[in-house]
C-alpha cells in the first residue's frame, strides 16, 4: 500500500526552519490546551461545593504563582516573536549573488524570463545550491506565487514589483501554485519548479528554447539589450544627465536614494522606475519640475521590464 504524504516536500534549509517553528507553536498550544483543560476539570471536582453552608477559606498570598504565571508565558511568546522575526528577515533579504528571474502572472499562467532572456511558461528551471531571486508583477489581477516545498509565498500585484528568493538544496521537481483566487480557472494556474545540477542547468540555459521546430526564445534574447534600445529611443533626450537636461539622470543610479521636491527621499528601485513610467508626476525629482508624459499607452509591461533590466545592468556594471 502506497504511503500518503501528510506534508509537502522539504527542498531547502529555510523550509526546515519554518517547520521547526510551526512544530514549536503547535507543541506549546497543545501543551497549554491539555494543561488548562486538566486543571479546570481537577479544580471543578476538588473544590466543588459540598453544601449551602460551605465557605471558602481565606486565600493566601501567592506571589510566586503570579510571577511564574506571567514570566513563563512571556518567555515562550518572546521565543515565538524573535524566531518568527528572524525567519521573516531571512525570507525578505536576498543574497547579492542571487540569479534574478523575472516573473509575470497572467490569467491563468506564469511567464518567466531568465537573465539571458530565455523564457518559460509555467515551468522554472534553476540550478541547485544557487540562490534565486524572483522579481514579480502581474498583467491583470492579484496573483500569489507559492512554492510549498520551500515554504515561500509572495503576492504578485499589478502595477508594482514584489520580490521573493529561495535557495534550492535538492534536485527534483516541485509544485508552483497561485495562492490567491484570481478568476474562474485559478485552480489551473499551476507550474513546475525543476531543480537541476549546475552543469546541467548551464547546458539547458545555453540552448535555444523551441516549440517543435519554431524558436520561441533564444539565449541571446537579453532583456537588458532590448531595454537599451527602448531607453535610447524614448528616454535619453530628457535623461542624459548632461547640463540642461530636463529630466534627472537615470543612468548608474539604480539602487540609490533620490531626493524629491518637498525634501523627501525615495529608493530608485523597480517600483520607482515602473511608477515613473506609468505615473511620472507622482514622485518629482528635486530640480526637475517639468511635467513628463506617461508611457502607459506607448510601452507594454514587457518593454517596461526590459527598461528596468537595462538600468539595473548599468548600475551593476558601474559598481564592479
Amino acid at each position: 500500500m502506497k504511503a500518503v504524504k501528510t506534508a509537502p516536500d522539504v527542498a531547502s534549509s529555510y523550509a526546515h526552519q519554518v517547520d521547526n517553528l510551526y512544530a514549536y507553536l503547535l507543541g506549546v498550544s497543545i501543551f497549554f490546551t491539555i494543561a488548562i483543560c486538566a486543571l479546570i476539570i481537577y479544580f471543578s471536582v476538588r473544590y466543588r461545593r459540598q453544601s449551602d453552608a460551605d465557605r471558602p477559606e481565606a486565600t493566601k498570598d501567592g506571589k510566586l504563582l503570579e510571577i511564574l504565571g506571567s514570566v513563563i508565558p512571556f518567555v515562550l511568546v518572546m521565543i515565538m516573536f524573535f524566531w518568527g522575526a528572524k525567519l521573516y528577515f531571512d525570507a525578505r533579504i536576498p543574497p547579492k549573488d542571487s540569479i534574478e528571474v523575472l516573473v509575470t502572472g497572467k490569467q491563468w499562467m506564469w511567464k518567466l524570463q531568465h537573465p539571458n532572456g530565455k523564457r518559460e511558461i509555467n515551468d522554472l528551471h534553476v540550478p541547485v545550491g544557487v540562490p534565486i531571486k524572483l522579481t514579480m508583477t502581474s498583467e491583470d489581477v492579484i496573483h500569489s506565487f507559492y512554492l510549498p516545498a520551500f515554504r515561500k509565498k509572495m503576492d504578485v500585484v499589478p502595477g508594482k514589483y514584489t520580490q521573493m528568493w529561495f535557495l534550492p538544496e535538492k534536485t527534483g521537481e516541485y509544485h508552483i501554485f497561485c495562492a490567491e483566487y484570481c478568476g474562474t480557472e485559478h485552480s489551473l494556474m499551476i507550474g513546475k519548479l525543476i531543480v537541476m545540477e549546475q552543469q546541467e542547468y548551464a547546458a539547458w540555459l545555453a540552448k535555444s528554447w523551441t516549440d517543435g521546430n519554431t524558436p520561441v526564445a533564444a539565449a541571446s534574447d537579453d532583456p537588458a539589450s532590448a531595454g537599451k534600445e527602448i531607453f535610447e529611443a524614448n528616454c535619453t533626450v530628457c535623461h542624459t544627465g548632461k547640463p540642461g537636461a530636463i529630466g534627472p539622470d537615470m543612468m548608474h543610479a539604480f539602487g540609490t536614494m533620490r531626493q524629491l521636491e518637498g525634501g523627501e527621499e525615495i529608493l530608485m528601485d523597480e517600483n520607482y522606475v515602473l511608477n515613473s513610467m506609468n505615473n511620472p508626476n507622482e514622485h518629482i525629482a528635486k530640480g526637475y519640475p517639468a511635467a513628463m508624459t506617461s508611457f502607459k499607452a506607448n510601452l507594454s509591461s514587457t518593454q517596461m521590464k526590459q527598461v528596468i533590466a537595462y538600468l539595473k545592468s548599468q548600475s551593476e556594471a558601474s559598481a564592479e
